[in-house]
């Protein structure tokens, strides 16, 4: 499997980061590029464990339907979302999250395998690596813009913001 390493600094709560990197809306937001839209499972709000989401997103000029599920939950130190059908052979994305001095650091560790053999794994180092990192990045960007302004508030509604939610 490919792997994608990223790391983010954020000033802001742990718990706040946590939350928007599990919030359907923000990601909703983050991916209004590709046309990401929800198809099924989790419409709004926050992903806990065993949640499902489906997301229907334009990459490449090909629509695709990808279903993952939470399958590891530690508020608010990690949780981890592990494709369950889509256009990948496998694809994983852990999330860690630790605090440091006035600011959090968000880990990123995406693995994904297209489908094709040797196809398709010169396809993920050729192509899709870079064009993935890419993506996270500019996610990581928008939780990092939401977290750090007051926009995060308008993301982490009070009744949907539950900070000792395990």
């Amino acid at each position: 499997m490919t792997k994608i390493k990223l790391s983010t600094s954020i000033k802001a709560p742990i718990d706040r980061c946590f939350d928007l990197a599990r919030s359907v809306d923000l990601h909703k937001l983050s991916m209004q590029h590709a046309r990401e839209e929800i198809a099924g499972g989790v419409e709004t709000g926050l992903m806990k464990l065993n949640d499902t989401v489906t997301w229907k997103a334009t990459h490449f000029g090909i629509r695709f339907t990808l279903q993952s599920a939470i399958t590891k939950f530690t508020r608010p130190f990690s949780f981890t979302d592990k494709m369950v059908r889509g256009p990948f052979s496998a694809m994983v994305h852990d999330h860690f999250f630790y605090s440091e001095e006035n600011c959090t650091i968000m880990i990123d560790h995406f693995y994904f395998q297209s489908p094709l053999g040797l196809v398709g794994e010169l396809t993920d180092s050729l192509v899709l690596k870079n064009y993935l990192t890419r993506l996270l990045t500019q996610r990581n960007a928008v939780i990092k813009k939401y977290a750090e302004g007051d926009d995060w508030q308008r993301v982490l509604s009070k009744d949907r913001w539950q900070p000792n939610l395990i």
